[in-house]
């Protein structure tokens, strides 16, 4: 069986991947990889594929999939299948750029817990009984993480390239999949990457925002079987 790489999204680790491990892991080999280590999406790229497979099923999620397209860069002869998951493959705006800044200052001023309280964290989900969990399980994954990876990964995802060269000259099965109400990375950016994949297939997962790995793990781990078990 392929083995399964999985790539967590800003200030999350693997539990982002929970529900999916735990469907997959008795099918499939399943690994994931830390991305806080480097402030350069290059360099994060390029320690995971020293670790990874020869071959492998890639997946990421947020940031976790800009890290993916950047290892599709490096590396395309390795990744088997790609899965794409609320993500974005266009550079970073100047106005995103900017609203960095005050965020990066306040954690190196010891308010992690604040700019993921209240800047970032209620923008991600959709409204939904298990809310109120998952933002808990949000806010333990950053807190483990800590300031000095929020404030590496706000450097890397500033400086990150633009892959949509990259997503176009790939012929390998893809997934691209994004919650219906995903306020940070819509579901027209996921439309153009799905154009831009010449083999790839487009799921959207209702009443879910940017985390449907956790808001509908069923659906999502569902989305992910066709894509693993589709030749």
């Amino acid at each position: 069986m392929i083995p399964v790489v999985f790539l967590p999204g800003m200030m999350c680790d693997v539990r982002l991947f929970g529900p999916q491990i735990k469907a997959l892991s008795g099918i499939y080999p399943v690994m994931s990889f830390p991305l806080g280590h480097h402030d350069n999406i290059q360099t994060i790229a390029t320690d995971i594929l020293k670790n990874a497979p020869p071959s492998f099923a890639l997946a990421g999620l947020s940031m976790g999939g800009i890290v993916a397209m950047e290892i599709l860069r490096q590396a395309p002869d390795r990744v088997d299948r790609l899965a794409l998951l609320d993500t974005n493959p266009l550079a970073e705006t100047p106005e995103v750029k900017a609203r960095r800044a005050p965020q990066m200052a306040a954690v190196r001023e010891g308010r992690l817990r604040h700019v993921m309280r209240d800047e970032m964290k209620p923008n991600y989900l959709a409204d939904g009984p298990c809310t109120g969990a998952i933002l808990d399980l949000c806010m333990a994954m950053a807190t483990d993480l800590g300031p000095d990876v929020f404030l590496r990964q706000s450097r890397a995802l500033m400086d990150r390239a633009d892959q949509c060269a990259t997503l176009s000259a790939y012929s390998g099965k893809a997934l691209i999949l994004c919650g219906r109400d995903d306020g940070l990375c819509p579901v027209e950016r996921h439309q153009l990457m799905h154009n831009l994949l010449p083999n790839s297939t487009f799921e959207i997962i209702e009443q879910a925002g940017h985390l449907p790995t956790l808001e509908k793990p069923d659906e999502t781990t569902a989305a992910l079987l066709r894509w693993l078990e589709d030749t």
